[in-house]
């Protein structure tokens, strides 16, 4: 076990509110559930004494939280899993996720994740909450992660993640043709219906704020290569904006309309597309300042091969095929 302590102030505008509350947002690299217990047992002090978590704020008062750090990785065991890690220093890692690979064990995938991978190459990381993840890409989405090694640089990250200070781009192949970029500006959450998806949600039914910039990188007959960027990094962000604007994305088996193969296509085209069998979705760039020694680090990850191909065949197909402006 790993023993913590911070001391902070509470913000007055945190004033009229819950202890339990205000301590989950001035802490994000801790669960609810876990300050809770903390304060539950006296592991946490306000202006020098315990409280409850319902306790009501004035703003001002002063915060001390000292507690043991317990192993946060569930029953997760070290897998020897291969990792092509970009950059690695003593405070965090930043890896090239590939298709296909789970970040975080869950129901379905009990073993054989990132986070195995990541407690087989770095032990101490069972010590750090949820193993030092601090962001996910999907199953079937590739691209960069950045990882903390760290408590004080995950607390970092999260805060950098939370106040939209780390970049991150994305590149996507949608269905249609766009001729233009912009924006989408919709908040995001749990679908109704399905529990497995997310969807336009607004405030009152739970939504939280999600945007998503984009710019048209190149176009075809019946599909758009995007650059995506990230205001804010809701689950299935991407996925769920291109498919609400009426361009889901190619191979999307969850947000997606299914096949669509351009009138005319050719046989290499047309097997392209069928052969595609997950989202086109790739985490291209990923910057930040180091969150502790302050240096401007910034990553690129090369288009992976299928996502390569796809748009070698929708160019191909394209050259017999003009777009008509």
């Amino acid at each position: 076990m790993t023993t913590v302590r911070h001391e902070a102030e509470v913000p007055l505008t945190a004033a009229g509110r819950r202890f339990d509350q205000s301590l989950a947002e001035m802490f994000p690299e801790y669960s609810r559930s876990r300050l809770t217990a903390w304060i539950k047992d006296g592991k946490v002090l306000l202006n020098g004494a315990p409280a409850a978590p319902r306790q009501l704020l004035h703003g001002g008062e002063s915060v001390v939280l000292e507690a043991e750090l317990a192993v946060e990785v569930g029953n997760a065991q070290p897998e020897d899993i291969a990792l092509d890690v970009v950059y690695e220093d003593d405070d965090l890692m930043v890896v090239d996720k590939p298709v296909g690979l789970v970040v975080h064990p869950g129901a379905g995938n009990p073993a054989g994740t990132m986070l195995n991978a990541l407690l087989h190459r770095v032990p101490s990381l069972a010590e750090v909450p949820r193993a030092g993840i601090v962001h996910r890409l999907d199953k079937d989405t590739s691209g960069l992660m950045v990882v903390a090694k760290t408590i004080a640089a995950q607390t970092a990250l999260v805060k950098m993640l939370s106040e939209h200070d780390v970049h991150r781009q994305y590149e996507a192949i949608v269905l249609g043709t766009m001729v233009a970029g912009g924006t989408v500006d919709e908040p995001l959450g749990r679908h109704q219906h399905d529990r497995l998806k997310q969807g336009i949600r607004d405030e009152e039914q739970g939504g939280k704020r999600a945007v998503t910039h984009y710019r048209v990188r190149d176009r075809f007959r019946a599909h758009t290569v995007l650059q995506c960027n990230l205001e804010t990094g809701r689950t299935h962000q991407i996925r769920v904006h291109m498919a609400h604007i009426g361009h889901p994305l190619v191979g999307d088996q969850l947000y997606g309309s299914g096949l669509r193969l351009p009138r005319g296509a050719s046989q290499d085209l047309i097997d392209a597309l069928r052969g595609f069998k997950r989202q086109a979705l790739h985490a291209e760039h990923l910057a930040f300042t180091h969150p502790i020694t302050g240096e401007a680090l910034a990553f690129t990850s090369p288009r992976p091969a299928d996502q390569e191909a796809l748009i070698e065949a929708l160019r191909a197909d394209t050259a017999i095929h003009p777009i008509e402006d």
